[in-house]
């Protein structure tokens, strides 16, 4: 009505508006925080006491172990009073009087470079021509990982077969194609071998490659695509010039995976020819030295310390950059 004064709502004096709102309980119920009870306190020591439990037993002791018997010389056999300390020695020789172990580093080099410049590059363009939606783009998602779930040791059962000298699909395939004259043996060949294998070490590689980094395309901000689009930027410059240094944080993580990856190869040649006859890795010799017949336990630990300590500057590394993009 016209010239009456506005409608004030009443407030009770000892009660204010939010406690009317409200109610006093429930004020209250909102601010109280929950206390742990005993039942969950037992289940967070037991979900954290378990995987360090492990996590000392199975690393890191075995580690210093390791780092220690290096330092020492002892064949394995009777107890801790027979070893031997002998400083240096280990290293000394296996740097200058050992001969498979400078094969083996070149051998490991050449595994980090295939993977490096021939795997990663193809497992990352699968994951980008996957990441446009290609018609039946789920089969070959499916298709390309399923290797990544095999172990290698599978993985060398699988290959040994297609390189069969005798009934193998790829010398088949060769003598079809007039290449070859007659079979190769892909894995007996020491001048060969190296490459056959290492074909079998990418074809799985390619599909962890591949989804890793289409995970980290499936994050990049679409807005970044259409603004390089109405700038009239092609496909390739808007990979390379704008979302593959978006995916900075995935391109760390690739690179340190496929140095570990280069590293630690071991099941396929050990399944092929147990490390020998052209196919020399590090991880090899040191099984060899710990658990062969020479049974070197000293010098074996001492191959796997130098192992240990180039796996763990690429991993500071890895870490390093981790923290760094938390921060920002």
């Amino acid at each position: 009505m016209a010239g009456s004064e506005p409608l004030v709502p009443l407030q009770t004096p000892d009660r204010p508006t939010g406690a009317a709102e409200f109610g006093h309980k429930g004020v209250r119920s909102a601010g109280r925080v929950r206390r742990l009870t005993g039942r969950d306190r037992v289940t967070i020591v037991f979900m954290l006491a378990v995987p360090l439990f492990l996590t000392i037993t199975l690393v890191v002791l075995p580690a210093i172990a390791t780092v220690v018997l290096s330092f020492t010389s002892w064949n394995g056999i009777g107890d801790l009073s027979t070893i031997k300390w002998v400083g240096f020695d280990n290293y000394h020789n296996a740097f200058t009087n050992y001969p498979p172990f400078w094969p083996a580093i070149q051998h490991n080099i050449l595994w980090l470079a295939g993977l490096f410049l021939v795997a990663t590059p193809f497992g990352m363009f699968l994951g980008v021509m996957i990441d446009k939606g290609l018609r039946g783009s789920r089969f070959y998602q499916t298709s390309l990982y399923i290797p990544v779930v095999l172990s290698l040791a599978l993985v060398g059962f699988i290959w040994q077969l297609q390189y069969s000298q005798d009934y193998g699909f790829i010398n088949f395939l060769l003598q079809k194609l007039h290449i070859i004259d007659s079979p190769v043996d892909w894995y007996g060949n020491p001048s060969v071998n190296i490459w056959a294998v290492l074909v079998a070490t990418c074809w799985q590689h390619v599909g962890y490659i591949m989804l890793l980094y289409l995970a980290g395309l499936k994050g990049v901000d679409p807005s970044l695509r259409e603004a390089a689009e109405v700038d009239g930027a092609s496909e390739v410059q808007t990979f390379f010039r704008i979302i593959f240094p978006v995916m900075r944080p995935i391109n760390v993580i690739v690179f340190v995976i496929t140095v570990i990856q280069a590293l630690r190869a071991f099941d396929i040649v050990w399944i092929v020819n147990k490390g020998r006859n052209g196919l020399e890795l590090i991880s090899a010799l040191v099984t060899q030295n710990v658990v062969g017949e020479a049974s070197r336990v000293g010098f074996g630990s001492a191959l796997a310390t130098i192992m240990l300590v180039v796996s763990l500057v690429f991993i500071v590394v890895y870490l390093t950059t981790v923290l760094r993009e938390e921060e920002r």
